[in-house]
């Protein structure tokens, strides 16, 4: 189903059960669980789909191992669960990953082995493996590149790792196969009420063409991340605030600074976080910063000190340092953490948890939460809805539900994460052997990606593209420049779009871009 047909949906619906504002994991997911239960649904998104803090996690589906450390273990427990249904649900975007402790300290042997054996005891049934002591020569054989001097050893665990924002539309393709209607760029212009000041419906535009579009519905709900208070100000100007935002740097290396399939976990670093070095689609990701921020941006960027931090905890246990210019990527999101009760509480100190919030006017919102728990928060908000009498009651779904794309495929395919589409796409290619060119040598993304993400993937500029349906401007962001100019070309054919648009195009990714690269 391509845009035309899913903005006739929104033309021609005159009443929703479930209107859904904000595209990134919260609120896809909520959109998944409403539709697969049969309510006619919803969903705008202002951007593109997980535009924002939802396509620029540490890219891990994990319980949590400092949450344990703080004492909520309700929060673990559920997101080891959750992690484990997941692994189940998407195979194709999802692995079983094996992290490494490096110990520098008998103590810190006894400590992390002990705890993290607590932590395979909160996952139940679905741990995905026990862990253990390893010896400071295993220690070493698992991460070759590690800082030997004073190691005393090791522990290993298994957590999940994924794709996050192929993740997100693989959730979006998921809702509309079940009847949701899902947008991108569509943004909510206001909020409509009855007579008794109920929230009964949004009015949107598309950013593309700036029609304006109603929708009214049974139930509205706010999910919208860092961007909560802007709708809830919608609905009472004088709204407390709700969302803290916290930002997360990542940058991205060479696997030369950490071979091997195994992942980093340094439990306790300067300030007082983790910091997790991470194979990811043959790079390595390292992050992650805790820096608290006072508003809300679509496109934060890292701080000098964010990424100074990283590089010198990160040079503090590997053999060969890493460098601003061994950087290839670097990505900052903001976390939508539920804003503390008390001034002054450190970030790392709030919850996880998600929260909903019911306003007067009947509005409902969800704050906070995790990307491993993203399902489980859609079920709750749902279900709050159910309790609060706006819709009727419909068991939920999603816990065994396939995700898009489901597939046992082989995570060596370099192209693995489209799972079972892989087969028609390489059904394009063999109509069009064109399409089977690369757009760089040294990437497998191929022209026929293009066209998939234009055509199957609701994909409208190249950001869309090279950011989020194949991840070139997170793991080599030059790279991703130099490819921009083709996959502006190649769209611009398949969405009838001039000259013009493809410069502009190629314009607003490169400046994009820049804050995406050390210079």
């Amino acid at each position: 189903m391509d845009r035309s047909q899913l903005l006739q949906q929104l033309s021609s619906e005159s009443q929703w059960d479930v209107i859904i504002i904000g595209g990134g994991a919260t609120g896809l997911g909520i959109a998944m669980d409403a539709a697969t239960r049969q309510y006619k649904t919803l969903l705008v998104e202002q951007a593109d789909f997980a535009k924002g803090t939802s396509s620029k996690a540490t890219k891990l589906v994990h319980g949590g191992v400092r949450y344990m450390a703080q004492g909520d273990l309700g929060l673990v427990r559920e997101a080891c669960h959750e992690r484990g249904l997941l692994l189940k649900n998407a195979p194709h975007l999802t692995k079983n990953e094996t992290f490494i402790i490096p110990n520098y300290s008998w103590f810190n042997n006894i400590k992390y082995t002990l705890g993290l054996k607590f932590y395979d005891m909160l996952a139940g049934k679905l741990s995905l493996g026990a862990s253990k002591y390893i010896s400071k020569k295993h220690t070493i054989e698992a991460l070759p590149t590690i800082r030997q001097e004073g190691l005393k050893g090791g522990v290993l665990y298994h957590d999940g790792q994924f794709d996050d924002s192929r993740l997100a539309l693989n959730i979006a393709q998921t809702a509309i196969e079940n009847g949701a209607t899902v947008l991108n760029y569509m943004k909510v212009e206001s909020l409509i009420k009855d007579n008794n000041k109920k929230v009964v419906g949004i009015i949107s535009k598309d950013i593309e063409t700036g029609i304006t579009y109603k929708a009214v519905g049974k139930v509205v709900i706010n999910a919208t991340g860092v961007y909560v208070d802007n709708i809830l100000h919608m609905d009472r100007p004088d709204a407390p605030h709700m969302v803290r935002p916290s930002q997360g740097v990542h940058i991205t290396l060479s696997r030369s600074f950490l071979p091997g399939e195994n992942a980093l976990m340094i439990p306790e670093t300067d300030d007082g976080r983790v910091l997790f070095a991470v194979p990811w689609h043959d790079k390595l990701i390292v992050g992650t910063t805790d820096t608290i921020r006072d508003h809300p941006e679509l496109e934060p960027h890292a701080l000098d000190k964010e990424i100074e931090f990283i590089l010198s905890t990160a040079g503090k246990y590997l053999v060969k340092k890493p460098l601003r210019s061994d950087v290839q990527a670097v990505f900052a999101g903001l976390r939508p953490l539920a804003a503390p009760a008390k001034e002054g509480a450190k970030t790392k100190e709030i919850s996880r948890s998600h929260k909903i919030i019911i306003s007067d006017s009947g509005l409902i919102t969800i704050t906070g939460g995790k990307w491993t728990t993203f399902r489980r928060m859609a079920q709750d908000t749902v279900q709050k809805a159910i309790e609060k009498g706006f819709i009727p009651n419909k068991t939920c779904v999603t816990e065994h539900l396939h995700i898009h794309g489901y597939s046992g495929i082989d995570h060596k395919d370099p192209l693995h994460f489209y799972g079972s589409d892989l087969a028609e796409i390489q059904k394009l290619i063999a109509a069009n052997p064109a399409l089977g060119e690369k757009l760089l040598p040294q990437y497998p993304y191929t022209k026929a990606l293009v066209v998939w993400a234009v055509k199957n993937e609701y994909a409208r500029h190249v950001e869309d593209v090279l950011g989020r349906r194949f991840r070139l401007l997170f793991l080599d962001a030059r790279a991703a420049v130099s490819a921009a100019p083709e996959v502006a070309r190649i769209m611009a054919d398949e969405l009838g779009r001039d000259a013009g648009w493809i410069q502009n195009e190629i314009n607003d990714f490169t400046q994009l871009a820049k804050g995406y690269t050390l210079i």
